[in-house]
């Protein structure tokens, strides 16, 4: 996807009247390009997050003349990005050439361009009619420099529009249809049609109900079932991936979801009736079962008091005593939900009427429904957002997924990127086997890089990370933590040192990068911070044959050890095959506790990756790996996950990552230390394992007790094949953390059931880390 859109208002000041005014937000990936229309008097702002990258804009008029001052009176230049991009081989080089083809751009076209700096917050307002092209370009970057093409945001305010354009159509629209609010429409679609509703405005909640054609043409009603689909689906609403089906009463498909840029709706409560605003005291009010009714009454349905429906946008959730709660949808102008149909139907949508709470933010508002043809073909795709403000990111596969998609269909939404759990024909306890006793390769391309670099680099980081980074040499690389103010972890990671002034940062969370830019600034360190994660992938090949496979595979320079050299937490720049090969760097990194390697690359190059170290390992019995064996290998060596063994309120000592806090060595300040200064360290709690009785599995979250009361919590927990055994990673006061304590593990109310165990020291596997050192 190019570009993401939102729309909302902002308000124009002139003598001190506010005049509000439409505003369309953008959010333009790097190495992608946007078209836009703009009229006479609107404005344009483009803005680098990392202050950059660059952009180049190819300015028309309405007959399509190239006329660069109808935005900005400079002389235009030559747009050399774009020619840097086009030159290279490679997937971003092509999508760009194919964009230039259909807007009918040739080479000349790149000869008058404005150019905005990354360092610019450049702000136009159109002299007339125009299309502007914005094009985020760029070559790509190589696995040892610095230099990532980043995304730009872009904000259009319009001069004379009434309300935001609608997001530009997915494709060719089939058939359309506006819901105004406080209604309802029906409407038809085949089997294979996409279905797009859309939040105009935001905050607006939208009943959707459907029925199965073919029954309705043989006097049965059969349509949509809430109910059945929670059941089956074992979700309180579907998701894209695996589980994304909502049934019908006769517990079959009916209609799948494919992107959804909110994941907040509701599956449990009717459509509003009459009868929830006679009890509120309002009489007579619209309802969205009344309006369906109506709509319905031409197909020969019946009327109900109350239509089970998907409640698109509503934004319900049940707290701890069971009440069902409501507030403001989070739903924004723009939003939408695709879905599929999986059989001919008769759906109804509404724009439901709701006034009197917050369900629709008090204000009523329009629903936009889109029909797209069986012929078209849209990814599966989730929403996240790493703050509040910024736009929706969808779901991304890697350039490792065309492969991994070939060998099994299961996959979630892991922190914004597709990830097998688990292969076809393999299975989970395969794939730990072939990780523990031979070789397996797994996608860890989720994981965010950031290039950081600058002349105050390693003062930042000796700030923003625990680690003592000014110890580190260049090709070393070193576990930390990130901590706030009150020694809580946001995160933790990897630091590369790829110079003297150079370094990598890989994390779990990309909101870190976005943090340690606002650090950066607050503290007015020289340091450029960029997110390079689109441009590199990784491939975990872990195992004790991960040395002699990728010693036939890697070749390195003379100035660079060797596969077979490479030390524990170092890095080395090499090839592919042999000195012409695809560029790699190789770490002697991994998260199994086994020995093992990361091999990164650019993505156009990861599916030569994969082949390669595929094709190679077939002599070892190679097995690819979700992370479904990744968790059970990663909790017997013991390591820590974030929302597991970490978050903001633990710090690394209680997460088990004390290591990369070395308060005495490191003299420097950084977030967090004061706070873990303060604390005696034998009033911490501590991380521990537990190994338990019997076969009743633990869970993430349970309560460990001696006695009545507990005494810690349960982070992780799994089935060890190693050991035979439930095992579990606890947090327990330090009273009760000696090795050899027995203790409990609470189940249903804690107090009913209980699983015992006995403490042990982490990790299960390896005491020592002489497999992972080896």
């Amino acid at each position: 996807m190019q570009a993401i859109k939102e729309q909302q208002w902002g308000e124009d000041y002139y003598f001190g009247a506010s005049f509000t005014k439409p505003i369309s937000k953008y959010r333009l990936d790097g190495q992608h390009a946007i078209q836009l229309s703009l009229s006479a008097g609107d404005r344009l702002e483009i803005l680098s997050p990392d202050q950059a990258q660059s952009t180049e804009l190819i300015v028309l008029d309405a007959h399509g003349t190239l006329t660069p001052a109808l935005l900005d009176k400079r002389p235009p230049v030559v747009a050399v990005g774009i020619q840097q991009q086009l030159q290279q081989r490679g997937a971003a080089s092509q999508r760009l050439r194919n964009q230039l083809n259909t807007w009918q751009l040739d080479e000349s076209s790149l000869q008058q361009a404005i150019t905005v700096s990354g360092a610019e917050h450049a702000k136009f307002t159109a002299a007339n009619d125009l299309t502007v092209m914005i094009v985020a370009a760029g070559p790509n970057m190589s696995v040892e420099a610095h230099t990532p093409v980043t995304e730009v945001d872009i904000t259009v305010t319009y001069a004379n529009l009434a309300e935001p354009p609608l997001p530009a159509p997915l494709a060719p629209i089939k058939h359309e249809l506006r819901v105004s609010r406080a209604t309802a429409q029906t409407y038809e679609v085949k089997k294979g049609e996409w279905i797009q509703i859309i939040d105009v405005s935001g905050k607006q909640c939208s009943d959707f109900i459907a029925f199965d054609k073919q029954a309705l043409a043989q006097g049965s009603v059969l349509g949509l079932d809430p109910t059945a689909t929670r059941t089956v689906m074992g979700l309180s609403n579907p998701v894209p991936g695996l589980h994304s089906r909502y049934l019908g009463s006769d517990l079959k498909p009916m209609i799948e979801v494919v992107q959804d840029t909110v994941g907040r709706h509701d599956s449990f409560l009717l459509a509003c009736t009459p009868k929830y605003y006679e009890d509120s005291g309002y009489f007579g009010h619209a309802s969205c079962t009344d309006n369906f009714n109506q709509r319905l009454a031409h197909y020969g349905i019946a009327p109900r008091a109350g239509w089970p429906a998907i409640n698109l946008f509503f934004n319900t959730f049940i707290d701890a005593s069971g009440a069902v709660l409501m507030d403001e949808p989070w739903s924004r102008a723009g939003d939408y939900i695709l879905m599929r149909a999986e059989r001919d139907l008769v759906c109804a949508s509404s724009a439901c009427p709701d006034d009197i709470d917050p369900a629709n933010g008090w204000h009523p508002t329009d629903i936009h429904v889109r029909i797209y043809d069986a012929a078209q073909d849209f990814p599966r795709a989730i929403a996240y957002r790493n703050t509040s403000e910024e736009l929706p990111r969808m779901t991304k596969p890697s350039g490792f997924h065309p492969r991994t998609s070939a060998m099994t269909k299961k996959f979630i939404d892991y922190a914004g990127y597709w990830v097998a759990t688990e292969y076809d024909g393999w299975g989970t306890n395969a794939e730990y086997l072939a990780c523990r006793e031979r070789v397996a390769l797994l996608d860890l391309s989720v994981i965010r890089k950031f290039e950081i670099v600058g002349p105050d680099v390693v003062a930042f980081l000796q700030y923003v990370l625990t680690q003592n980074i000014s110890r580190m040499a260049i090709g070393e690389i070193a576990h930390s933590a990130i901590c706030l103010e009150t020694g809580g972890m946001i995160d933790d990671g990897t630091i590369f040192r790829m110079g003297e002034q150079a370094f990598r940062w890989c994390c779990g969370a990309e909101y870190t990068g976005i943090w340690m830019r606002e650090k950066a600034h607050e503290k007015g360190f020289k340091v450029s911070i960029r997110n390079a994660s689109a441009q590199l992938d990784n491939l975990a090949v872990q195992g004790p044959n991960s040395r002699e496979l990728l010693s036939k595979l890697i070749w390195t320079p003379d100035s660079q050890p060797s596969v077979e050299k490479l030390k524990w937490f170092h890095f080395a720049i090499g090839r592919l095959g042999g000195a012409a090969g695809v560029p790699v760097m190789v770490s002697r990194t991994g998260y199994t506790g086994e020995l093992g390697y990361e091999v990164w690359c650019h993505p156009d190059d990861s599916e030569a990756l994969w082949d390669a170290v595929w094709q190679a390992g077939q002599r070892f019995q190679i097995a690819p790996m979700g992370l479904n064996a990744l968790d059970v290998l990663r909790i017997e060596a013991g390591l820590s996950m974030a929302e597991h063994e970490f978050d903001h309120s633990t710090n690394p000592f209680e997460a088990g990552t004390g290591f990369s806090v070395p308060l005495h060595s490191k003299q420097e300040n950084f977030i967090g230390r004061e706070a873990l200064s303060r604390q005696a360290p034998e009033s911490r709690h501590r991380l521990v394992g537990m190994i338990l009785q019997g076969g009743d599995p633990a869970s993430h979250g349970d309560h460990v007790y001696h006695g009545r009361f507990p005494v810690g919590i349960v982070t992780s927990a799994t089935y060890s094949p190693l050991m035979g055994k439930q095992i579990a990673i606890v947090r327990v006061a330090p009273d009760f953390s000696s090795i050899g304590t027995r203790l409990e593990i609470g189940k249903l109310d804690g107090q009913q059931k209980r699983l015992a165990g006995e403490v042990v020291k982490l990790p299960f596997y390896d005491p020592k880390r002489e497999k992972l050192l080896a």
